[in-house]
């Protein structure tokens, strides 16, 4: 009986790179879920302790000084991820779900717990809809990544500009576009975790899914964010 030995090794080749991309897949969804849950613990946990509420509200720095911190910390896990070792850049990871804990502590003191977690649930379900799309799609979703990274930017001015301007119309305008962006940007970052960890050497792994989780935690957060904003009730 003979054997192509030319296919098989193509056939096996293939099944260890499949094998890679799911267990790199596997470690940035763990990495995610377990800084979401440090969010969420971190938020809860602030919200009933009267010192820290307090302290949140008669100091007006602490927020903007956990807005600059959380940004350096986003830049700087990115840009020194290859000088990083994997733990290190794990820990800090974590780090930055504590502090977006301390930023986030608010919605559990304006928002029902009741609609908060309906729009978890509803942010889970939208999130994996669209990761999955963005794993499983042959589509090339590069331009559509890319015209997302510029409305994003048009995002964050308008933002900027709405604190000063107070106008709803534009609140609601910032609220519908930031759904549509994050949705879309989970799906695009997924695709592009997913190309990173097909080229990826093994060693580089761990470095992998702390970048990817971090994209994908942030798209999360944020979609969850602005999606409150129309299923959040108020505790008043």
């Amino acid at each position: 009986m003979n054997y192509d030995v030319n296919n098989y090794n193509q056939y096996t080749g293939a099944s260890t790179l499949q094998s890679t991309v799911a267990s790199a897949m596997k470690k940035v969804y763990v990495k995610m879920t377990i800084a979401l849950l440090v969010t969420a613990v971190v938020a809860l946990f602030c919200s009933t302790s009267q010192t820290f509420i307090q302290f949140y509200v008669t100091n007006r720095w602490f927020m903007w000084a956990m807005v600059i911190l959380e940004l350096g910390m986003v830049f700087g896990i990115s840009a020194g991820i290859s000088k990083l070792s994997s733990p290190t850049a794990t820990g800090l990871f974590y780090l930055f779900a504590v502090v977006n804990g301390l930023m986030l502590t608010p919605i559990f003191m304006v928002y029902t717990m009741t609609s908060i977690a309906k729009t978890f649930f509803i942010t889970a379900g939208t999130f994996g809809a669209m990761s999955i799309f963005g794993y499983t799609t042959n589509q090339d979703l590069t331009k559509i990544g890319n015209i997302l990274f510029m409305a994003l930017i048009g995002l964050i001015i308008a933002s900027v500009v709405n604190i000063f301007t107070h106008s709803t119309t534009l609140d609601w305008i910032i609220s519908i576009a930031g759904v549509i962006i994050f949705v879309g940007l989970t799906a695009w970052d997924t695709q592009q975790i997913k190309r990173m960890a097909q080229m990826m050497p093994a060693d580089q792994v761990g470095r992998l899914a702390t970048l990817g989780a971090l994209s994908l935690y942030l798209d999360f957060i944020n979609l969850f964010l602005y999606l409150l904003r129309f299923f959040g009730s108020s505790r008043d």
